[in-house]
């Protein structure tokens, strides 16, 4: 762990932990190159933002993830799915913040989701002397998530959203049942990507790449279905998990292959950016020891 919040006042973790969760966003946004999505060389294949928006975003975001964890340190007591409703509001402020600087753009509304819900487990763990590791915080988020997929996608009549919409028609569950999974793919794909090219002499950022591969690879985003529908998804899937299998993969060749990458998904018009999220999530827990 790079912060020895075990040893600090809850004062002093909410704050550590607020400016890692931003530090997560910065990560995710300057990785690069990131295919169909937004980067510090191109848009991927957005043509309503770009890398400064981004961070005009973040900013404006940022503010908030104390607030996330303050509500978790109040709520800590209480059930799980108390400490998500009372979080709510912060969460619809958040999001108006960000709107507000982005002229209504929507640049991490699952950020916000993810990230907001990681901090108020932190706050919620914080409050029982609890120590936070990646496997804590996941169990609290899921804690805290316990029924939302049945709550808000299975037992909804008629699909309204596009999370709502490919439940009916796929099962996809979204951010909501990676969550509520307390992050299963981030756990048990991405953060072993990444571990291993740590210990391989991997930089910090062909390691993240590495996790977003993996991440393309075993993730339904909800993101390339809704671009591109299902065939779309398993395009992404196939794609990703082919350059996995390549032998000596070199950082200048993984770069060059996902630059690559980026062209053919711009082309069909394709962005993860679920998987984009869960690089966010997995660079924050990777801060922290397993167990």
């Amino acid at each position: 762990m790079t912060t020895s919040l075990a040893r600090c006042n809850a004062p002093d973790v909410q704050h550590t932990f607020a400016e890692l969760a931003t530090e997560a966003l910065y990560r995710e946004i300057r990785l690069t190159p990131k295919p169909g999505l937004v980067d510090r060389v191109n848009s991927g294949a957005h043509k309503d933002m770009n890398f400064a928006l981004f961070m005009t975003s973040i900013a404006a975001i940022a503010p908030w993830f104390s607030t996330f964890f303050n509500v978790g340190r109040e709520t800590a007591r209480l059930a799980g799915p108390q400490t998500l409703r009372a979080i709510r509001p912060t969460g619809l402020a958040c999001e108006q913040a960000m709107f507000n600087a982005t002229g209504g753009v929507n640049t991490h509304k699952g950020g916000i989701f993810s990230l907001g819900l990681l901090c108020a487990a932190a706050g919620r763990l914080t409050q029982r002397q609890e120590s936070l590791t990646q496997r804590s915080l996941c169990d609290e988020s899921s804690a805290i998530c316990k029924g939302i997929v049945e709550q808000e996608l299975k037992n909804r009549g008629v699909a309204k959203t596009k999370g709502e919409q490919q439940y009916k028609a796929y099962g996809f569950t979204g951010a909501r049942g990676e969550a509520e999974s307390g992050f299963a793919t981030v756990r048990h794909v991405g953060l072993p990507h990444f571990d291993i090219a740590l210990r391989r002499g991997a930089s910090e950022d062909d390691a993240l790449l590495r996790m977003l591969l993996g991440l393309m690879a075993a993730n339904p985003d909800t993101n390339l279905v809704s671009r591109g529908g299902t065939e779309g998804l398993n395009y992404a899937r196939r794609y990703s998990r082919r350059l996995l299998t390549v032998r000596h993969l070199t950082p200048e060749k993984l770069v060059n292959a996902l630059s690559r990458m980026d062209v053919q998904f711009i082309r069909r018009n394709l962005s993860p950016g679920g998987s984009a999220d869960l690089i966010a999530v997995g660079w924050l827990l990777s801060q922290f020891p397993c167990e």
